[in-house]
């Protein structure tokens, strides 16, 4: 049972990362008297700690002292996410009994609710504060414990994404095709354009609508070539363009000559109508972005570029139509999904007892399907 504590341990700290890093989380900050560096640094603290779990969990086995970090870990992660749920339960307090209603206030209350506020923003920066040194400490007890990252596995590092649909089944499925739908859309008109999606790179997201879209029949018809290129932290204009080149003409480049390749690229887009996926894309510097651009410029009227990011500030930057943004899954849709890969195809009422706790366990999923997916998987093996 040791081992399974672990993998929820891990799972968890996505968890605590994905939320510390939303858009919406990160704009509570800003707005608000929080502290957003302090956040940034407990994001960084998380994943120093993330990086050193797999080692742990195989020396805890034989090092009785690791076994104990581990489970005093583990309670520091979930004091973290009742925090967080803190934060989150306050901010919608504000948002329905604030800030529309400010104007029903006479300036007494309105004082005494601005005072209650500060007051919990500043608490709430003292338990961030807190809930760091404690992490920090966790931090240097894995130097005394000998505890290393693991080889194999780099903390930024993400699986390549592909165009395959892997999810047959449709979470959320009501706001995906909207979504779809708008797309399939936009898709068929004349004009050249680039289509922003943040936040479509979560996974469980990533086949509504991107990948259903990329592999609709309908729109493999309307385009003369299609290409997705899986972009991620490491951009590499070289990559990406050979990629998107060998995709294009189905042999390979083996040159790194970057002026080459886009002349190719360009030669072979001329007067052809394409699609092109660039997936996970975090770099923001916009001269990057349009320079990577340039050879799709040759394509015929009708071309569409789909640009996946997280990042509010890229899609910005691309958009020439307005950015197509998904929502979290509902908590039903998340125990569904977090279900069927805990499951498979049996189904979970034959188990009442886990379902129960699994429920409460996609309560703090906070509808990320990566969390969703993640924690089903771990549920396997209770």
């Amino acid at each position: 049972m040791a081992l399974i504590g672990e993998a929820f341990i891990s799972a968890s700290v996505q968890v605590l990362c994905n939320r510390i890093t939303s858009p919406e989380f990160v704009d509570l900050f800003r707005h608000k008297k929080l502290d957003e560096p302090l956040l940034m640094k407990l994001k960084t603290t998380l994943l120093t700690l993330y990086a050193v779990l797999d080692d742990a969990e195989e020396k805890q086995i034989r090092k009785p002292a690791v076994r104990d970090w581990l489970n005093e870990l583990k309670h520091a992660v979930f004091d973290a996410e009742d925090l967080l749920d803190e934060i989150d339960t306050e901010a919608l307090r504000c948002k329905f009994e604030g800030e529309d209603q400010t104007g029903k206030f006479t300036n007494k209350v309105r004082n005494l609710l601005f005072s209650s506020r500060n007051h919990f923003y500043q608490s709430m920066n003292d338990k961030i504060q807190e809930l760091l040194a404690r992490l920090e400490n966790f931090v240097q007890l894995k130097n005394a414990l000998g505890l290393r990252e693991d080889a194999g596995r780099k903390v930024s590092q993400r699986t390549p994404t592909t165009s395959l649909v892997h999810e047959p089944c449709v979470y959320g499925k009501m706001k995906s095709k909207k979504i779809y739908q708008k797309c399939c859309y936009l898709m068929m008109q004349a004009r050249m354009m680039c289509l922003s999606s943040p936040l479509l790179e979560w996974a469980g997201w990533q086949d509504n609508p991107c990948r259903l879209l990329y592999n609709d029949k309908k729109v493999k018809g309307h385009f003369t070539f299609q290409a997705w290129a899986c972009v991620s932290e490491d951009y590499d204009a070289i990559r990406i363009t050979k990629t998107l080149l060998e995709s294009v003409t189905s042999k390979p480049y083996n040159t790194i000559d970057l002026n080459l390749l886009q002349v190719e690229l360009r030669e072979q887009l001329r007067g052809r109508k394409f699609l092109f996926v660039l997936d996970d894309l975090w770099n923001e510097d916009y001269t990057d972005l349009k320079f990577l651009q340039t050879p799709f410029m040759s394509g015929a009227r009708g071309s569409k570029v789909i640009i996946t990011t997280r990042n509010k500030n890229i899609a910005s930057v691309m958009q020439n139509v307005p950015i197509q943004y998904l929502e979290p899954l509902s908590h039903e849709d998340c125990w569904l999904l977090l279900s069927k890969h805990a499951f498979g195809n049996e189904n979970s009422s034959a188990h009442p007892n886990l379902e129960d706790i699994g429920k409460q366990i996609a309560l703090k999923c906070k509808g990320l399907p990566l969390a969703a997916q993640t924690l089903g998987v771990c549920y396997v093996a209770i």
